[in-house]
Protein backbone atom coordinates (compact mmCIF):
# COMPACT_ATOMS: atom_id res chain seq x y z
CA UNK A 1 0.00 0.00 0.00
CA UNK A 2 1.38 3.47 -1.20
CA UNK A 3 1.90 5.85 1.64
CA UNK A 4 1.07 9.80 1.46
CA UNK A 5 4.22 11.57 2.31
CA UNK A 6 5.71 14.86 0.37
CA UNK A 7 8.36 17.11 1.08
CA UNK A 8 6.25 18.79 3.35
CA UNK A 9 5.04 15.83 5.52
CA UNK A 10 8.37 13.24 5.01
CA UNK A 11 8.69 10.04 6.94
CA UNK A 12 11.71 9.65 9.52
CA UNK A 13 14.19 7.32 8.47
CA UNK A 14 12.74 4.88 11.41
CA UNK A 15 9.30 4.66 10.48
CA UNK A 16 10.33 3.86 7.10
CA UNK A 17 12.81 0.73 8.54
CA UNK A 18 9.99 -0.42 11.02
CA UNK A 19 7.24 -0.67 7.50
CA UNK A 20 9.61 -2.22 6.00
CA UNK A 21 10.11 -4.83 8.51
CA UNK A 22 5.99 -4.93 9.21
CA UNK A 23 6.18 -5.77 4.95
CA UNK A 24 9.34 -8.53 5.36
CA UNK A 25 7.92 -10.02 8.71
CA UNK A 26 4.44 -10.75 6.42
CA UNK A 27 6.89 -12.92 3.86
CA UNK A 28 7.10 -17.15 4.57
CA UNK A 29 9.92 -18.87 4.60
CA UNK A 30 11.89 -19.84 1.44
CA UNK A 31 14.15 -22.70 -0.13
CA UNK A 32 17.18 -20.35 -1.14
CA UNK A 33 19.99 -21.66 -3.25
CA UNK A 34 23.29 -20.08 -3.52
CA UNK A 35 27.36 -20.15 -2.80
CA UNK A 36 28.50 -19.74 0.50
CA UNK A 37 31.27 -17.45 0.53
CA UNK A 38 32.66 -14.96 3.70
CA UNK A 39 32.07 -17.64 6.29
CA UNK A 40 32.43 -16.96 10.26
CA UNK A 41 32.43 -18.72 12.96
CA UNK A 42 33.58 -16.80 15.97
CA UNK A 43 34.72 -18.86 18.26
CA UNK A 44 32.30 -19.12 21.70
CA UNK A 45 29.31 -17.35 19.78
CA UNK A 46 26.74 -18.87 18.95
CA UNK A 47 25.81 -17.57 15.87
CA UNK A 48 27.35 -18.12 12.14
CA UNK A 49 27.55 -15.42 9.83
CA UNK A 50 28.24 -16.16 6.12
CA UNK A 51 27.25 -14.59 2.68
CA UNK A 52 24.99 -16.65 -0.25
CA UNK A 53 25.59 -15.26 -3.60
CA UNK A 54 24.22 -16.21 -6.95
CA UNK A 55 26.80 -17.57 -8.75
CA UNK A 56 25.52 -16.67 -12.18
CA UNK A 57 24.50 -12.71 -10.98
CA UNK A 58 26.51 -10.66 -8.97
CA UNK A 59 23.25 -10.77 -6.14
CA UNK A 60 24.49 -12.02 -2.46
CA UNK A 61 22.32 -11.68 0.82
CA UNK A 62 23.82 -11.79 4.19
CA UNK A 63 22.87 -15.13 6.40
CA UNK A 64 22.86 -15.69 10.17
CA UNK A 65 22.19 -19.33 11.70
CA UNK A 66 22.59 -21.10 14.87
CA UNK A 67 25.61 -22.97 15.95
CA UNK A 68 23.58 -26.06 16.23
CA UNK A 69 22.83 -26.16 12.71
CA UNK A 70 25.44 -25.23 11.33
CA UNK A 71 27.22 -27.58 12.93
CA UNK A 72 25.10 -30.60 11.82
CA UNK A 73 26.53 -29.44 8.12
CA UNK A 74 29.96 -28.47 8.76
CA UNK A 75 31.82 -31.14 7.59
CA UNK A 76 29.87 -31.01 4.53
CA UNK A 77 30.51 -28.14 3.13
CA UNK A 78 32.87 -25.07 3.42
CA UNK A 79 33.17 -21.82 1.99
CA UNK A 80 32.77 -21.91 -2.04
CA UNK A 81 30.43 -24.92 -1.66
CA UNK A 82 26.46 -24.39 -3.50
CA UNK A 83 23.63 -25.06 -0.80
CA UNK A 84 19.81 -25.35 -0.64
CA UNK A 85 19.05 -23.64 2.71
CA UNK A 86 15.30 -22.86 4.09
CA UNK A 87 14.88 -18.79 5.32
CA UNK A 88 12.96 -16.44 6.90
CA UNK A 89 13.39 -13.33 5.52
CA UNK A 90 14.71 -10.88 8.48
CA UNK A 91 14.82 -6.72 8.30
CA UNK A 92 17.36 -5.82 10.94
CA UNK A 93 15.62 -2.06 11.57
CA UNK A 94 18.31 0.05 12.75
CA UNK A 95 20.81 -0.86 9.78
CA UNK A 96 18.25 -1.16 7.56
CA UNK A 97 19.78 -4.71 6.84
CA UNK A 98 18.01 -7.29 4.98
CA UNK A 99 19.22 -11.14 6.12
CA UNK A 100 17.87 -14.81 6.11
CA UNK A 101 17.42 -16.91 9.03
CA UNK A 102 18.38 -19.78 8.16
CA UNK A 103 16.56 -22.64 9.91
CA UNK A 104 17.92 -25.90 7.87
CA UNK A 105 21.24 -26.32 5.42
CA UNK A 106 21.18 -29.09 3.23
CA UNK A 107 24.63 -29.11 0.74
CA UNK A 108 23.87 -29.66 -2.79
CA UNK A 109 25.92 -33.06 -3.80
CA UNK A 110 28.32 -33.68 -7.25
CA UNK A 111 24.87 -35.96 -8.11
CA UNK A 112 22.55 -33.01 -8.17
CA UNK A 113 24.69 -30.68 -10.08
CA UNK A 114 25.32 -33.37 -12.75
CA UNK A 115 21.34 -33.93 -13.04
CA UNK A 116 20.99 -30.26 -12.80
CA UNK A 117 23.66 -29.75 -15.89
CA UNK A 118 22.44 -32.67 -17.85
CA UNK A 119 18.69 -31.29 -17.72
CA UNK A 120 20.24 -27.73 -18.59
CA UNK A 121 22.76 -29.48 -21.45
CA UNK A 122 19.18 -31.04 -22.82
CA UNK A 123 17.68 -27.64 -22.74
CA UNK A 124 19.89 -25.76 -24.64
CA UNK A 125 20.39 -28.46 -27.12
CA UNK A 126 16.92 -28.54 -27.73
CA UNK A 127 17.25 -25.19 -28.65
CA UNK A 128 19.95 -25.83 -31.79
CA UNK A 129 22.80 -23.84 -29.34
CA UNK A 130 25.04 -27.06 -30.09
CA UNK A 131 24.29 -27.75 -33.79
CA UNK A 132 27.10 -28.31 -35.81
CA UNK A 133 25.87 -25.73 -38.88
CA UNK A 134 26.22 -23.08 -36.09
CA UNK A 135 29.93 -23.54 -35.66
CA UNK A 136 32.33 -20.78 -37.74
CA UNK A 137 35.71 -21.66 -39.07
CA UNK A 138 38.82 -20.20 -37.41
CA UNK A 139 40.70 -18.00 -39.23
CA UNK A 140 44.33 -20.01 -40.53
CA UNK A 141 46.19 -16.91 -39.15
CA UNK A 142 44.40 -15.13 -36.35
CA UNK A 143 46.76 -11.59 -36.18
CA UNK A 144 44.81 -10.83 -32.88
CA UNK A 145 43.80 -13.65 -30.28
CA UNK A 146 41.54 -13.00 -27.48
CA UNK A 147 42.41 -14.55 -24.52
CA UNK A 148 40.20 -15.18 -21.61
CA UNK A 149 42.03 -16.40 -18.88
CA UNK A 150 42.84 -16.56 -14.37
CA UNK A 151 45.45 -13.90 -13.89
CA UNK A 152 48.67 -15.52 -13.90
CA UNK A 153 47.58 -18.88 -14.47
CA UNK A 154 49.37 -21.67 -15.72
CA UNK A 155 46.58 -21.79 -18.51
CA UNK A 156 47.77 -18.08 -20.19
CA UNK A 157 51.42 -19.37 -19.76
CA UNK A 158 50.88 -22.60 -21.82
CA UNK A 159 48.53 -20.72 -24.14
CA UNK A 160 50.97 -17.60 -24.60
CA UNK A 161 53.92 -19.65 -24.71
CA UNK A 162 52.82 -22.32 -27.29
CA UNK A 163 51.31 -19.88 -29.25
CA UNK A 164 54.20 -17.39 -29.94
CA UNK A 165 56.63 -20.21 -30.24
CA UNK A 166 54.74 -21.59 -33.09
CA UNK A 167 54.24 -18.05 -34.46
CA UNK A 168 56.43 -15.61 -32.92
CA UNK A 169 54.26 -12.45 -34.93
CA UNK A 170 51.09 -13.58 -32.87
CA UNK A 171 49.75 -10.68 -30.72
CA UNK A 172 47.16 -11.39 -27.48
CA UNK A 173 44.43 -9.23 -26.29
CA UNK A 174 44.25 -10.85 -22.43
CA UNK A 175 41.71 -10.56 -20.47
CA UNK A 176 42.39 -11.81 -16.63
CA UNK A 177 38.90 -13.10 -15.13
CA UNK A 178 37.77 -15.19 -11.91
CA UNK A 179 37.81 -18.49 -13.60
CA UNK A 180 36.15 -20.22 -10.13
CA UNK A 181 33.90 -19.04 -7.32
CA UNK A 182 31.31 -16.36 -7.63
CA UNK A 183 32.72 -13.81 -9.38
CA UNK A 184 33.43 -16.17 -12.51
CA UNK A 185 30.39 -15.76 -14.44
CA UNK A 186 29.79 -12.48 -14.83
CA UNK A 187 33.77 -11.58 -15.24
CA UNK A 188 34.05 -14.41 -18.03
CA UNK A 189 30.84 -13.09 -19.82
CA UNK A 190 32.04 -9.53 -19.94
CA UNK A 191 35.14 -10.24 -21.05
CA UNK A 192 33.74 -12.07 -23.61
CA UNK A 193 31.35 -9.38 -24.89
CA UNK A 194 34.27 -7.32 -24.98
CA UNK A 195 36.17 -8.95 -26.86
CA UNK A 196 33.90 -9.97 -29.36
CA UNK A 197 32.71 -6.22 -29.74
CA UNK A 198 36.28 -5.64 -31.33
CA UNK A 199 36.91 -6.07 -34.96
CA UNK A 200 39.92 -6.89 -34.67
CA UNK A 201 39.94 -9.83 -32.73
CA UNK A 202 39.98 -12.66 -35.20
CA UNK A 203 39.32 -15.58 -32.57
CA UNK A 204 38.31 -15.91 -28.74
CA UNK A 205 40.17 -18.49 -26.34
CA UNK A 206 38.37 -19.00 -23.00
CA UNK A 207 40.91 -21.38 -21.25
CA UNK A 208 41.09 -22.77 -17.53
CA UNK A 209 43.36 -25.71 -16.30
CA UNK A 210 41.76 -28.59 -14.70
CA UNK A 211 39.55 -29.03 -11.10
CA UNK A 212 36.72 -30.30 -9.48
CA UNK A 213 33.46 -30.15 -10.61
CA UNK A 214 32.85 -27.41 -8.40
CA UNK A 215 35.32 -25.39 -10.05
CA UNK A 216 34.41 -26.15 -13.48
CA UNK A 217 30.80 -25.20 -12.91
CA UNK A 218 30.95 -21.56 -14.18
CA UNK A 219 32.14 -22.67 -17.77
CA UNK A 220 28.66 -24.64 -17.66
CA UNK A 221 26.95 -21.78 -16.53
CA UNK A 222 23.80 -20.70 -19.04
CA UNK A 223 24.67 -17.43 -19.34
CA UNK A 224 28.47 -17.95 -20.30
CA UNK A 225 26.85 -20.40 -22.33
CA UNK A 226 24.63 -17.99 -24.47
CA UNK A 227 26.87 -15.57 -24.47
CA UNK A 228 29.44 -17.44 -26.07
CA UNK A 229 26.50 -18.71 -28.67
CA UNK A 230 26.00 -15.38 -29.59
CA UNK A 231 29.28 -14.24 -30.48
CA UNK A 232 30.06 -13.30 -33.79
CA UNK A 233 34.07 -14.30 -33.68
CA UNK A 234 34.44 -17.47 -33.46
CA UNK A 235 35.24 -19.00 -30.08
CA UNK A 236 37.69 -21.99 -28.79
CA UNK A 237 36.65 -23.82 -25.92
CA UNK A 238 40.04 -25.10 -23.45
CA UNK A 239 38.81 -26.04 -19.91
CA UNK A 240 40.23 -28.38 -17.80
CA UNK A 241 42.00 -31.46 -18.78
CA UNK A 242 40.93 -33.97 -21.79
CA UNK A 243 38.25 -35.87 -19.41
CA UNK A 244 36.45 -32.17 -18.48
CA UNK A 245 33.84 -31.36 -20.53
CA UNK A 246 31.68 -28.13 -19.51
CA UNK A 247 28.74 -27.10 -21.38
CA UNK A 248 31.02 -24.50 -23.34
CA UNK A 249 32.92 -26.82 -24.71
CA UNK A 250 29.48 -27.85 -26.77
CA UNK A 251 28.47 -24.85 -27.89
CA UNK A 252 32.26 -23.48 -28.86
CA UNK A 253 33.30 -23.35 -32.54
CA UNK A 254 36.21 -25.63 -31.45
CA UNK A 255 36.76 -27.41 -28.48
CA UNK A 256 40.37 -28.08 -27.32
CA UNK A 257 41.48 -30.60 -24.51
CA UNK A 258 43.75 -28.30 -22.78
CA UNK A 259 45.11 -24.84 -23.30
CA UNK A 260 48.22 -26.03 -24.51
CA UNK A 261 46.48 -27.67 -27.33
CA UNK A 262 44.13 -24.40 -27.88
CA UNK A 263 47.20 -22.80 -28.89
CA UNK A 264 48.25 -25.49 -31.34
CA UNK A 265 45.02 -25.36 -32.73
CA UNK A 266 44.61 -21.32 -33.28
CA UNK A 267 48.13 -20.81 -34.30
CA UNK A 268 49.51 -22.60 -37.12
CA UNK A 269 53.51 -23.48 -36.64
CA UNK A 270 55.77 -21.37 -38.48
CA UNK A 271 57.83 -24.05 -39.42
CA UNK A 272 56.03 -26.95 -40.71
CA UNK A 273 54.04 -24.02 -42.77
CA UNK A 274 57.51 -23.61 -44.16
CA UNK A 275 57.99 -26.82 -44.93
CA UNK A 276 54.83 -27.15 -46.42
CA UNK A 277 55.65 -24.20 -49.02
CA UNK A 278 59.05 -26.01 -49.67
CA UNK A 279 57.45 -29.05 -50.18
CA UNK A 280 54.66 -27.68 -52.40
CA UNK A 281 57.35 -25.74 -54.24
CA UNK A 282 59.03 -28.88 -55.20
CA UNK A 283 55.94 -30.75 -56.24
CA UNK A 284 55.23 -27.74 -58.31
CA UNK A 285 58.83 -28.12 -59.78
CA UNK A 286 58.18 -31.63 -60.35
CA UNK A 287 55.20 -31.54 -61.99
CA UNK A 288 56.55 -28.41 -64.32
CA UNK A 289 59.47 -30.30 -65.45
CA UNK A 290 57.26 -33.49 -65.71
CA UNK A 291 54.87 -31.22 -67.67
CA UNK A 292 57.85 -29.83 -69.87
CA UNK A 293 59.68 -33.36 -70.94
CA UNK A 294 55.99 -34.56 -72.07
CA UNK A 295 55.29 -31.62 -74.18
CA UNK A 296 59.30 -31.72 -75.46
CA UNK A 297 58.49 -35.87 -76.23
CA UNK A 298 55.51 -34.61 -78.01
CA UNK A 299 57.34 -32.15 -79.95
CA UNK A 300 60.16 -34.17 -81.21
CA UNK A 301 57.88 -36.55 -82.45
CA UNK A 302 55.70 -34.06 -84.32
CA UNK A 303 58.84 -33.06 -85.45
CA UNK A 304 60.24 -36.59 -86.53
CA UNK A 305 57.28 -37.03 -88.57
CA UNK A 306 57.80 -37.39 -91.92
CA UNK A 307 55.72 -34.15 -92.67
CA UNK A 308 58.24 -31.45 -91.07
CA UNK A 309 61.09 -33.54 -92.04
CA UNK A 310 60.50 -33.08 -95.84
CA UNK A 311 58.00 -30.59 -95.36
CA UNK A 312 58.08 -29.59 -99.45
CA UNK A 313 56.91 -33.72 -100.13
CA UNK A 314 53.35 -32.35 -99.21
CA UNK A 315 53.81 -30.08 -101.75
CA UNK A 316 55.30 -32.46 -104.33
CA UNK A 317 52.68 -34.78 -103.78
CA UNK A 318 49.66 -32.98 -103.94
CA UNK A 319 52.11 -31.58 -107.26
CA UNK A 320 52.17 -35.12 -108.53
CA UNK A 321 48.74 -35.74 -108.33
CA UNK A 322 47.09 -32.09 -109.60
CA UNK A 323 49.31 -33.07 -112.81
CA UNK A 324 47.97 -36.65 -113.37
CA UNK A 325 44.67 -34.74 -112.70
CA UNK A 326 45.50 -32.42 -115.21
CA UNK A 327 47.04 -35.15 -117.99
CA UNK A 328 43.80 -36.91 -117.04
CA UNK A 329 41.53 -34.96 -118.22
CA UNK A 330 43.39 -33.98 -121.13
CA UNK A 331 43.15 -37.27 -122.04
CA UNK A 332 39.57 -36.93 -121.21
CA UNK A 333 38.39 -33.91 -123.22
CA UNK A 334 40.72 -34.60 -126.09
CA UNK A 335 38.45 -38.71 -126.16
CA UNK A 336 35.78 -36.11 -126.03
CA UNK A 337 36.48 -34.11 -129.01
CA UNK A 338 38.04 -36.84 -131.31
CA UNK A 339 34.40 -38.31 -130.60
CA UNK A 340 32.82 -35.10 -131.29
CA UNK A 341 34.88 -34.65 -134.63
CA UNK A 342 34.19 -38.35 -135.88
CA UNK A 343 30.58 -37.88 -135.36
CA UNK A 344 30.42 -34.54 -137.11
CA UNK A 345 32.04 -36.08 -140.05
CA UNK A 346 29.92 -39.02 -140.38
CA UNK A 347 27.30 -36.41 -139.62
CA UNK A 348 28.45 -34.27 -142.35
CA UNK A 349 29.19 -37.24 -144.83
CA UNK A 350 25.70 -37.81 -144.47
CA UNK A 351 24.37 -34.40 -144.76
CA UNK A 352 26.20 -34.03 -148.12
CA UNK A 353 25.19 -37.23 -149.25
CA UNK A 354 22.15 -37.10 -148.76
CA UNK A 355 22.32 -32.94 -150.25
CA UNK A 356 20.51 -31.94 -153.61
CA UNK A 357 23.71 -30.24 -154.32
CA UNK A 358 25.20 -33.78 -154.41
CA UNK A 359 22.58 -35.02 -156.08
CA UNK A 360 23.44 -32.45 -158.94
CA UNK A 361 27.17 -33.23 -158.49
CA UNK A 362 26.06 -36.29 -160.13
CA UNK A 363 25.11 -34.89 -163.46
CA UNK A 364 21.14 -34.27 -162.35
CA UNK A 365 19.38 -31.30 -163.14
CA UNK A 366 16.22 -29.17 -161.60
CA UNK A 367 14.05 -27.58 -164.27
CA UNK A 368 11.71 -24.53 -163.48
CA UNK A 369 9.29 -22.91 -164.63
CA UNK A 370 9.44 -18.92 -164.70
CA UNK A 371 7.48 -18.21 -161.22
CA UNK A 372 10.13 -20.46 -159.83
CA UNK A 373 7.98 -23.78 -158.91
CA UNK A 374 9.76 -26.77 -159.92
CA UNK A 375 9.11 -29.26 -162.63
CA UNK A 376 7.93 -32.49 -161.57
CA UNK A 377 5.92 -34.38 -164.78
CA UNK A 378 5.86 -33.80 -168.34
CA UNK A 379 1.98 -32.41 -167.83
CA UNK A 380 3.05 -29.08 -166.36
CA UNK A 381 4.71 -27.70 -169.04
CA UNK A 382 3.72 -26.55 -172.02
CA UNK A 383 5.10 -26.74 -175.46
CA UNK A 384 7.63 -23.69 -176.71
CA UNK A 385 7.35 -23.34 -172.78
CA UNK A 386 10.82 -21.52 -171.73
CA UNK A 387 12.40 -23.38 -168.44
CA UNK A 388 15.21 -22.70 -166.09
CA UNK A 389 17.56 -25.77 -165.42
CA UNK A 390 19.76 -25.94 -162.35
CA UNK A 391 23.02 -27.55 -162.65
CA UNK A 392 26.07 -28.62 -160.23
CA UNK A 393 28.46 -25.46 -161.89
CA UNK A 394 24.97 -22.95 -162.26
CA UNK A 395 21.83 -22.17 -164.13
CA UNK A 396 20.55 -22.02 -167.96
CA UNK A 397 17.08 -21.57 -169.70
CA UNK A 398 15.92 -24.24 -172.35
CA UNK A 399 12.34 -24.50 -174.30
CA UNK A 400 9.86 -27.39 -174.58
CA UNK A 401 10.12 -28.83 -177.59
CA UNK A 402 6.71 -30.12 -179.59
CA UNK A 403 5.98 -34.49 -179.16
CA UNK A 404 7.34 -34.36 -182.95
CA UNK A 405 10.56 -32.95 -181.85
CA UNK A 406 11.24 -35.28 -178.81
CA UNK A 407 12.43 -37.80 -180.21
CA UNK A 408 14.67 -36.07 -182.63
CA UNK A 409 15.80 -33.98 -179.53
CA UNK A 410 16.23 -37.09 -177.72
CA UNK A 411 18.70 -38.44 -180.29
CA UNK A 412 20.83 -35.52 -180.11
CA UNK A 413 20.66 -35.53 -176.40
CA UNK A 414 21.93 -38.74 -176.35
CA UNK A 415 24.75 -37.83 -178.73
CA UNK A 416 25.47 -34.82 -176.39
CA UNK A 417 25.66 -37.10 -173.54
CA UNK A 418 28.22 -39.73 -175.46
CA UNK A 419 29.97 -36.54 -176.14
CA UNK A 420 29.74 -34.76 -172.87
CA UNK A 421 29.54 -37.08 -170.50
CA UNK A 422 32.88 -36.07 -167.99
CA UNK A 423 31.61 -32.44 -168.53
CA UNK A 424 28.20 -33.45 -166.58
CA UNK A 425 25.67 -31.95 -169.39
CA UNK A 426 21.92 -32.35 -169.04
CA UNK A 427 20.30 -35.61 -169.28
CA UNK A 428 17.36 -35.73 -171.79
CA UNK A 429 14.15 -36.28 -171.65
CA UNK A 430 10.91 -33.70 -171.75
CA UNK A 431 10.17 -35.42 -168.31
CA UNK A 432 11.20 -33.60 -165.47
CA UNK A 433 14.63 -34.37 -163.86
CA UNK A 434 15.95 -34.87 -160.62
CA UNK A 435 14.22 -34.00 -156.82
CA UNK A 436 14.43 -30.04 -156.45
CA UNK A 437 17.38 -27.98 -154.26
CA UNK A 438 15.75 -25.91 -152.21
CA UNK A 439 18.45 -23.74 -150.51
Amino acid sequence: MGLNTSADAPLPVGKVSRLIGGWIDRLGQVWVEGQITQLSRRPGAGVVFLTLRDPSHDVSVSVTCFRQVWDEVADLVSEGARVVVLAKPEWYAPRGQLSLRVSEIRPVGIGELLARLERLKRSLAAEGLFALDRKKPLPFLPQLIGLVVGRASAAERDVLENARRRWPAVRFEVRNVAVQGVHAVPQVVRAVKELDARPDVDVIIVARGGGSVEDLLPFSDEEVVRTVAAARTPVVSAIGHEPDSPLLDLVADLRASTPTDAAKKVVPDVGEELERVRQLQGRGLRALRSLLDREERGLEHCLARPVFVHPQRMVETREAELEALLARSRRTLGHLLDRAESELEHTRARVVALSPAATLERGYAVLQRADGHVVRAPGEVAAGEVLRARVAEGEFAVAVAQPGEARSGEARSGEARSGEASDGALESGSSAGAAPLEN
